[in-house]
């Protein structure tokens, strides 16, 4: 089979299982125990209805038992993680780079939508993401021989530059210094800067829209952690064309 299928695959079935991560963990539930579940009655999901996407057109958008409305935000995300998955491998191919960005986009995707949820950003889902950054960085300087400096100064610099304004402002939070530094650990410096860049056209973009749409008043708070890893999926996927085509001009 093709190859390209299987990461699209792969992709729909851990978007299945973020589902579950961004449901429970700002509620303080176990991400494993109990088996899957409908939200309403209760009642324990069997196998056959956890297929990703497809078992969600079978069943109408209902659950099976109860027949309350499934929200189409599952399926949704589901195939979001799978296109995701499917550009990352297009860019990268069958690599160590390949399984870095996966996993990367993986957290991301927990944090993004978790923050755009609750406002709020989880150390169990920042600091695991940090430390297997670390790990890459020193795959890339004992087993790759690369040099490791523009990851260490992207930490300094993601961190650095979010952490300087929560302090001068206080408009953003501790969860979204450590993002920037996520951000910084894996793609070094100058993706970094490129991450912050697009996070905040993307972000001033989108605030002035809910304000002029009085979604949301001026005061209102925006969690900025969804901006940040769209500018991070951004420069992971495009960042190095971005920045030809900027030395170019």
């Amino acid at each position: 089979m093709e190859i390209g299928i299987l990461i699209f695959i792969l992709g729909l079935v851990i978007g299945s299982f973020l589902n579950v991560c961004i449901y429970r963990i700002p509620r303080g539930e176990s991400i494993s125990f109990p088996p899957s579940h409908c939200t309403d009655c209760k009642t324990q999901i069997k196998a056959y209805d956890l297929v990703p996407v497809i078992s969600y057109l079978f069943l109408g958008g209902k659950c099976r038992h109860c027949g309350n409305k499934i929200s189409i935000k599952y399926p949704a995300l589901e195939l979001f993680t799978a296109i995701i998955f499917l550009l990352i491998y297009n860019q990268y191919g069958l690599s160590i780079e390949l399984i870095k960005f996966l996993i990367l986009a993986v957290f991301l995707i927990v944090i993004a939508f978790i923050d755009f949820n609750t406002q709020d950003v989880y150390a169990v889902t920042t600091y695991p993401c940090l430390f297997i950054g670390i790990v890459f960085i020193l795959i890339d300087k004992f087993y790759l021989h690369s040099n490791i400096m523009t990851y260490l100064i992207g930490l300094v610099v993601g961190a650095g530059v979010i952490g300087l304004i929560v302090i001068l402002t206080g408009a953003m939070g501790a969860g979204d210094i450590e993002i920037a530094a996520i951000c910084g650990i894996y793609l070094g410096w100058s993706n970094t800067l490129i991450t912050i860049f697009f996070a905040f056209i993307i972000g001033a973009i989108i605030g002035v829209s809910l304000i002029a749409l009085k979604k949301k008043g001026r005061k209102d708070p925006i969690a900025f952690g969804p901006f940040l890893a769209i500018g991070t999926m951004i420069a992971m996927l495009y960042g190095d064309k971005i920045i030809k085509i900027y030395l170019n001009i």
